[in-house]
């Protein structure tokens, strides 16, 4: 995987015009909207992600003969990052109908010293040994979400090769990840400079999980 970074932002495609749908402050008030435009970015990423992958080639027989074509060989694992990851997910499985999949439910508590802490809650997931791992989550802020979704995955097996399907992420947050796993390739709809002390992402788009699904108590 010659390039570990892509950043859609850096050149023309749908995903921008997406992208700007879901930074959009008046567009965030419908999310339906917000949801639905998550779900097209993911399928779109996944699509991008397929052109890496192995295929086999097998005969399809049709009305008026035998067709021989590419399907693809490689087995899929997607894993979403509860509750933000759902929609993106969605959008994953339109591309790898036949993926299995996991799941992992992080929150982040302060320390009381003005920073958090990221607590794993709940995981589960299928064998990935040399498999295919696509893990999901719109935001990529500190990376430490992501550092330990990555970590506890590594419990199920050895994947054949690590995917991150993102939306936005800090410029921090990114290089975090990089540093610690120089082998995942990051598929990334822009990328912030700025990363406020409470950690939240400028520009950004604001929390994914709420405009999502509603606001949290």
């Amino acid at each position: 995987m010659p390039y570990s970074i892509i950043n859609f932002s850096e050149s023309p495609s749908l995903i921008n015009t997406y992208l700007a749908e879901l930074r959009d402050i008046d567009i965030q008030k419908d999310p339906m909207r917000f949801r639905y435009n998550l779900r097209r970015i993911g399928t779109l990423i996944g699509y991008e992600i397929s052109k890496e992958l192995d295929y086999r080639e097998t005969k399809t027989t049709t009305p008026l003969g035998v067709a021989t074509s590419k399907v693809l060989n490689d087995k899929i694992v997607l894993c979403a990052v509860l509750r933000a990851g759902l929609s993106l997910h969605e959008g994953l499985l339109n591309s790898f109908d036949d993926a299995e999949n996991s799941f992992f439910a992080i929150y982040r508590k302060s320390n009381g010293t003005g920073a958090f802490d990221v607590h794993l809650e709940y995981h589960t997931s299928p064998n990935i040994d040399g498999k295919v791992l696509v893990i999901a989550d719109p935001m990529i802020a500190t990376g430490l979400t992501m550092e330990k979704v990555i970590r506890a995955t590594l419990e199920y097996g050895r994947p054949k090769q690590i995917h991150i399907a993102s939306i936005i992420g800090s410029k921090v947050g990114v290089t975090h990840i990089k540093r610690l796993f120089k082998d995942i390739k990051i598929w990334i709809g822009a990328i912030d400079e700025e990363l406020t002390a409470k950690a939240y992402i400028v520009p950004g788009l604001g929390d994914a999980g709420d405009l999502s699904y509603g606001q949290k108590t």
